[in-house]
């Protein structure tokens, strides 16, 4: 398998219901590093996975209606726990939609799958990871 990652960051503000949470229950902020990793059984003509430069543009536009919002106060994640492994799925699923509509300089069936990484710290990161058809 080749792959192709790019990365880029968020900050939000959200709390979360539960006591497994504790004092992450009360509102407080995150800084997310988010790495996009997309993935292809062979290279393309050009001898890559994807455009780099795409990629980092789908990333960035998926991750702008986030970043510097209180993700509480969305109505898109009414009722969620806006966790960091929530968060990874929300990500891929804007990602692959883009990779779909063959967004990243490749057709996207062309493409296997695509792995989200988000780190919340620099001890601490989850990730989602499918298959794109």
């Amino acid at each position: 398998m080749y792959a192709v990652e790019v990365r880029d960051h968020v900050m939000i503000a959200h709390s979360f219901r539960g006591d497994v949470f504790g004092p992450a229950q009360n509102l407080h902020g995150a800084t997310f590093v988010i790495d996009a990793c997309f993935i292809a059984e062979t290279l393309d003509e050009n001898g890559i996975v994807i455009d780099i430069g795409r990629a980092h543009d789908v990333l960035r536009s998926v991750l702008e209606p986030i970043n510097y919002k209180n993700l509480d106060d969305m109505p898109e994640f009414a009722g969620r726990n806006t966790t960091t492994e929530f968060l990874t799925r929300h990500v891929y699923d804007g990602l692959a939609e883009a990779a779909r509509a063959d967004g990243l300089g490749r057709p996207g069936r062309q493409l296997k799958a695509i792995r989200v990484t988000i780190s919340e710290s620099h001890v601490a990161r989850a990730w989602y990871e499918a298959d794109l058809y």
